[in-house]
């Protein structure tokens, strides 16, 4: 073999190795490295208690992963003021009694719910390289799932308030909080206009939460103009496949990249505003990998504002 060719064979070899490596982590490790992400968000009037906020994302849970549910339902023991939960907790078909594994601890901790888009039809089979193209395309023939049962159960049984295009206030740490929410924008189920409606009925209040599964830019917008404080969102499982150093490539909707994990501040027509995009816990079943991004939840702690 010619130097040349030595060199080609070398170099394929290592980016071939690589390639395994990452693979190996991602789908193998990563995945399950569940972490608890804080964060300290100044939106309260000077002098208020604090409002510990926990929120959850993308679950995506089926009936064999265990280690998924058991962490979930751990977090009970942080006894979080509020809980929201911003949507995708099915990810199989039989997925609901995972999902009542996980979440059953939280009963009795006051919360609110918004659906993503597998909270009603199954995930489906597809390329996992047509992720970093661009935002998904919408299912035409997806299954649907049992939404009904799972509602009942976060509504009826954990005593979470569903958020799906309308507005309510709950209390919460000794203090009434308006929220804002709406059904998955990924899908085109969003109507903002019914949502602030729904708010522009209610008592007003010294805090009001905007939350939403997918953060198109026009429900953030459209939030941000009706007073929110915070918004909270999730989908995008924080481009879940992240170059070290560089971050997501995609966002899985127009939010810009770089915003597709964290606490970050979302400005719109004079008024910025803290965003929390949550890179979730899990990823279809069809797509189990994670790399350069771990699983998570988020710890927000709603503080004063300095006097």
């Amino acid at each position: 073999m010619s130097g040349a060719g030595r060199t080609a064979l070398t170099a394929f070899t290592a980016v071939a190795t690589t390639a395994a490596a990452a693979a190996v982590w991602g789908i193998g490790i990563e995945r399950h490295l569940y972490t608890l992400k804080s964060h300290v968000v100044r939106v309260l009037e000077p002098g208020s208690r604090p409002i510990r906020v926990l929120h959850v994302s993308d679950a995506h849970l089926a009936p064999w992963q265990r280690r998924r549910r058991e962490w979930i339902a751990r977090l009970a023991g942080l006894r979080p003021d509020l809980v929201v939960n911003t949507g995708d907790n099915l990810g199989h078909p039989d997925g609901l009694e995972a999902v009542r594994e996980a979440f059953a601890p939280f009963a009795g901790t006051p919360g609110v719910f918004v659906h993503g888009s597998n909270d009603l039809w199954a995930p489906t089979p597809r390329n996992p390289l047509k992720y970093l193209a661009g935002p998904s395309k919408h299912r035409v023939h997806a299954n649907p799932l049992d939404t009904a049962a799972l509602d009942a159960f976060l509504s009826d049984e954990v005593g979470w308030t569903a958020l799906d295009n309308t507005a309510t206030t709950i209390e919460a740490a000794g203090s009434p909080i308006r929220f804002v929410g709406t059904n998955d924008a990924h899908h085109d189920l969003d109507d903002t206009a019914a949502a602030r409606g729904a708010l522009a009925e209610l008592p007003a209040a010294p805090l009001t939460l905007g939350v939403t599964h997918a953060p198109y830019q026009r429900v953030l917008d459209d939030f941000v103009d009706a007073g929110v404080d915070a918004l909270f969102a999730g989908h995008t499982h924080g481009g879940q496949v992240r170059v070290p150093f560089y971050g997501a490539l995609v966002a899985n909707c127009d939010l810009p990249a770089e915003q597709a994990r964290g606490l970050s501040t979302w400005a719109h027509a004079g008024r910025a505003v803290p965003l929390n995009v949550s890179a979730g816990l899990g990823h279809s079943i069809y797509a189990p990998v994670r790399f350069a991004c771990r699983p998570e939840a988020s710890l927000i702690t709603l503080a004063p504002r300095p006097a």
